[in-house]
């Protein structure tokens, strides 16, 4: 498998980028819109799982959330509690009440099979992104 991917990098380099030219001003700008964007849904409901797997309150997952650097809610926490209410109407996330009348939140099984599958996909985008910025703009 090693190899072929090794092929499959050279080929690009000598086919697919060949033509292009990434001057270093470029590569920066590119990186800095990457950097500006917001996260994508799909990829904070990923880090939101992620989070579940261990029972949190949605102040506890806020505030973990913005320590990975996800600022979509900033501002507006209405849009964390209508994911977490989406998830757990579609049967990913339980949640119960507690004692104190704080709400906490766990990954329910189906939740726990949908994770694994987006592990997997993160794990693919995450050795495609490290192929293009090791090997294409080298």
């Amino acid at each position: 498998m090693e190899d072929r991917i090794k092929g499959l990098r050279i080929a690009m380099k000598k086919h697919t980028f060949n033509q292009l030219e990434f001057t270093e001003q470029l590569q920066k700008n590119i990186k800095e819109k990457i950097n500006k964007q917001e996260t994508k849904e799909e990829e904070v409901v990923f880090a939101i799982m992620n989070l579940l797997s261990q029972e949190k309150s949605g102040y506890e997952l806020a505030n973990s959330i913005r320590s990975r650097g996800i600022r979509n809610f900033e501002d507006n926490d209405g849009f964390l509690y209508s994911l977490l209410h989406r998830l757990e109407n579609v049967g990913y996330l339980q949640s119960r009440w507690d004692e104190t009348e704080i709400k906490y939140y766990l990954l329910t099984e189906k939740g726990r099979k949908i994770l694994r599958k987006l592990e997997k996909k993160q794990a693919r985008k995450r050795f495609v992104l490290n192929e293009l910025y090791e090997g294409g703009w080298n």
